[in-house]
């Protein structure tokens, strides 16, 4: 298990747990998600926003998980019972998983009523990935447990977003297991070829860094395309925009360590190149006021969540929040 360093995010302070931490402006280098392309409506679009409580500009958590075992010796550990727990919460609570990709992007296409989550998994830890000879996950792995909550719960789709290093997966090996995250839905996302601390190298290191980690992705998974990036330690190169895009990459999303949930990709305030995560966390954990346990009874209790409206075409959300609508989806704005 890597060291790791503790958030960049300052841990006290409620005005930087609404506003998630960031390291200098967002480069250029990433745009505004682009209006919804047109599609069919989901079937259960909702014809009524106000009785489900519609709000597509609400908050979303993405959530952030790295090594699962029986026992945990770090605070970013969790057990398998405490991951399957959570994953059966997120379900009971009407989540949707989505990818990285989808959330960034603007492609949300989740039932009416439910609520968008994404899960997200960094340095590639066999507990996360590991094949068996037939080819099935192995049992207690993220990815086996992501599956039998599937099962459980048929609205809980399983997808994720997994942030790989060069020698991703080693029990079962990257070509072999991306492949299999691949046909299985899941996103690839870069974290690096060596997990390197971008902020203590010049421009052209992290960018190196950076760019090594694509290629070892694209070696390993050829024809992945790859548009989300995880930072390690969370921790932002100098420039900035260094994380978004340099020679052989170009990034949609750079996704922060966090403590506290992202905006949606419709607000007016968000910001791609810097997006907060919430760590994976029990509610008497280390730090357990910013982890995913307490948020999730936030978000439950202001009723603050993102609620979809089913209809990938529209971005609804209550005439009083207009305000927080970005420009670009003006067109495409439900209001009501």
């Amino acid at each position: 298990m890597r060291h790791r360093l503790r958030p960049l995010c300052a841990l006290t302070g409620a005005a930087l747990l609404a506003t998630g931490c960031s390291s200098g402006a967002p480069p250029a280098a990433v745009e505004r998600p682009a209006a919804a392309s047109p599609a069919a409506a989901s079937p259960a679009a909702a014809g009524n926003p106000a009785e489900l409580g519609v709000n597509e500009l609400g908050q979303v958590p993405v959530l952030m998980y790295h090594q699962l075992t029986e026992k945990p010796a770090s605070v970013y550990d969790r057990t398998p019972a405490d991951f399957r727990a959570e994953l059966e919460r997120l379900a009971r609570e009407k989540y949707v998983p989505v990818t990285a990709r989808d959330f960034q992007e603007g492609r949300i296409a989740t039932p009416a009523g439910t609520h968008p989550v994404v899960l997200t998994f960094d340095d590639s830890t066999n507990s996360q990935v590991r094949l068996g000879p037939d080819g099935a996950p192995a049992p207690n792995t993220a990815v086996a447990i992501l599956a039998e909550t599937a099962r459980k719960y048929p609205g809980f789709k399983p997808v994720a977003t997994f942030f790989v290093n060069a020698d991703a997966f080693s029990a079962t090996g990257p070509d072999k297991a991306l492949a299999w995250l691949k046909k299985q839905g899941h996103e690839i996302g870069n974290h690096t070829d060596q997990h390197q601390n971008l902020r203590s190298l010049d421009a052209a290191g992290a960018a190196g860094a950076i760019a090594a980690g694509q290629r070892a992705i694209e070696k390993a998974a050829p024809g992945t395309s790859v548009t989300s990036l995880a930072l390690p330690f969370g921790a932002m190169p100098e420039p900035a925009g260094v994380a978004a895009q340099g020679e052989g990459y170009r990034y949609s999303g750079v996704y922060l360590v966090g403590s506290n949930p992202s905006l949606s990709p419709f607000a007016k305030e968000f910001a791609p190149a810097a997006i907060p995560r919430i760590r994976s966390a029990g509610p008497k954990d280390e730090d357990a006021e910013l982890g995913s346990a307490r948020w999730l009874d936030r978000l439950a209790a202001q009723k603050s969540w993102y609620v979809s409206d089913g209809d990938p075409r529209t971005v609804a959300f209550p005439r009083a929040a207009r305000d927080k609508l970005a420009p670009a989806f003006a067109g495409q704005a439900r209001p009501y």
